[in-house]
């Protein structure tokens, strides 16, 4: 979302009693599907921007026309500024578009305003000092999205080759601090991890946004959809005393305990995309986690133990001790939802 036309947007409804999406759109030279998005932009900034359906509608400023920004408080001014700041990439022309309307500001609030365009900082390198993938691909995406351009995108996933398609991109969407792509493709709804986006390509041709499209609504049916699929299967085991923090920290929040064993050892359920994914992000632990079942699960350790031993051989150096590892107790389920103490 460009930050001057927020801004530009913002100015002109204070100028109008109410505007419909159309005089926006011809006023800013953009579409007006683009300025339907930038209204409900600003309204999402907490901005006072409200719309009425039906003949003589349209977008309106609560409590009418103004021609200052005075009508604005200074929580709704700090929304603005963080909505526009540096993390969304904002141009130098923009950037001096924001100076400009931080002197415009009556001074009680000019202060809340500069402090809420240093609040964030965006730095596009990693620690070796070369640009990560996902800032070099983000502006791009974002600017296929908000000029509704048609894109061909290369897209490699772990352990898979690079797939090159072509998209409509329809919107970018943040979970957990991971930023995803939402576009339609030949075939549906897609979502595309923008760190793993290896090139961005316009074809020249304008994006086709699907009638009705509403990103929240279906970022939710997408996000649904891959939460089923990382929680497809589930397996049992157990983890010797003092395991449970590193468990945590590989399965993350999908995993549930039973009570803690006369052994020390507790019993425990994890879920993930299946058996073998499970294991595999397991399989560092070693002896100090036990899987029972599946046995898609045992077998995927066995093959990884195998291919560990075959690569490095018998090594000369003393091996620590694994944990004790007594009768193994009853195969009974994990009881869930039960954390020991």
């Amino acid at each position: 979302m460009r930050a001057d036309r927020l801004v530009a947007a913002l100015l002109f409804l204070q100028t109008r009693q109410r505007v419909t999406a159309a005089e926006l759109a011809a006023e800013l030279e953009v579409s007006e599907r683009t300025a339907r998005r930038d209204l409900e932009a600003l309204a999402s900034a907490g901005v006072p921007v409200y719309s009425q359906a039906g003949q003589g509608g349209g977008w309106s400023l609560v409590g009418g026309a103004r021609t200052d920004l005075t009508g604005l408080t200074a929580p709704e001014i700090r929304a603005l500024f963080l909505l526009t700041g540096p993390d969304t990439g904002a141009s130098p022309q923009t950037r001096t578009a924001l100076r400009k309307l931080v002197r415009a500001l009556p001074p009680p609030l000019r202060e809340g305003a500069e402090a809420a365009a240093r609040a964030g900082v965006s730095d596009g390198t990693d620690w070796a000092g070369t640009e990560t993938a996902e800032e070099a691909r983000l502006g791009p995406l974002q600017r296929a999205v908000v000029e509704a351009r048609e894109v061909r995108i290369g897209h490699a996933r772990p352990g898979r080759e690079e797939r090159e398609r072509t998209v409509q991109p329809l919107g970018i969407a943040t979970k957990a601090g991971v930023r995803y792509l939402v576009a339609d493709t030949e075939d549906g709804l897609r979502t595309f991890r923008i760190d793993r986006v290896t090139s961005v390509t316009e074809t020249g041709a304008p994006a086709v946004r699907p009638d009705g499209f509403d990103l929240p609504t279906a970022w939710r049916a997408l996000a649904a959809r891959m939460e089923v699929r990382m929680v497809a299967a589930t397996v049992r085991g157990r983890a010797a005393p003092g395991t449970e923090p590193v468990l945590e920290a590989v399965i993350g929040g999908r995993i549930r305990y039973g009570e803690r064993a006369r052994d020390g050892w507790t019993p425990f359920e994890a879920d993930g995309p299946s058996p073998e994914v499970i294991a595999a992000r397991l399989a560092g632990l070693g002896a100090r986690v036990e899987l029972l079942d599946p046995p898609e699960a045992r077998a995927a350790l066995t093959r990884i133990g195998a291919e560990l031993t075959s690569l490095y051989g018998e090594s000369d150096a003393p091996s620590p001790a694994p944990p004790a590892t007594p009768e193994a107790p009853p195969r009974a389920p994990a009881s869930t939802g039960t954390r020991h103490g």
